[in-house]
């Protein structure tokens, strides 16, 4: 299919926001991985002091990072991919996944002891497993496809590529996302 030139990808673009967002989901799961152990830690060892700080620090992580991660994709990031046949069941998995991941904080708010360890791992595990697809699924489907631009969906979004990303190639729109 002929595209206007004005269409026409930037394959250098495309490659630096596929690294931003990879670069940007390691460093989301390394931080859930060293929260979620600090709380295990603690709620195995019986100290109660520390399973309290280590709850209210991953519960704040989860409503400060991952929930806004989560609902920034589903904006730019899914909405050109869901709109095409081969991205439309692949994207409404992954908007299912965001339920569950929401769902799993809220059972985390509300739990101590044994069941937030159990909440925190359940989240880390879809989270693990989340990015595993967006990252080998859903980001090269987006580069790949000729209508559809990476650079363009995450333009400005912190939240997707973190803050380096967006202050280093972002078009001035970062202090209002």
């Amino acid at each position: 299919m002929d595209q206007p030139a004005e269409n026409t990808k930037n394959a250098e673009e495309e490659a630096g926001a596929l690294a931003a967002v990879e670069q940007h989901h390691a460093g989301m799961l390394k931080r859930l991985n060293a929260l979620t152990d600090t709380l295990t830690h603690a709620v195995r060892t019986g100290d109660t002091v520390a399973e309290h700080a280590a709850h209210e620090v991953l519960v704040e992580w989860c409503e400060t990072d991952l929930v806004p991660h989560a609902l920034a994709e589903e904006g730019p990031l899914y909405s050109a991919p869901r709109e095409t046949p081969q991205g439309k069941l692949l994207v409404e998995g992954m908007l299912a996944e965001h339920q569950v991941i929401v769902g799993l904080v809220e059972t985390l708010r509300g739990s101590s002891g044994v069941d937030s360890a159990v909440a925190a791992g359940s989240i880390r595990n879809i989270f693990a497993l989340h990015l595993e697809k967006e990252n080998s699924l859903l980001m090269p489907f987006i580069v790949a496809s000729p209508e559809l631009s990476l650079a363009r969906a995450v333009e400005g979004l912190h939240e997707l590529v973190g803050e380096a990303h967006v202050h280093q190639h972002g078009t001035g729109q970062a202090g209002s996302v």
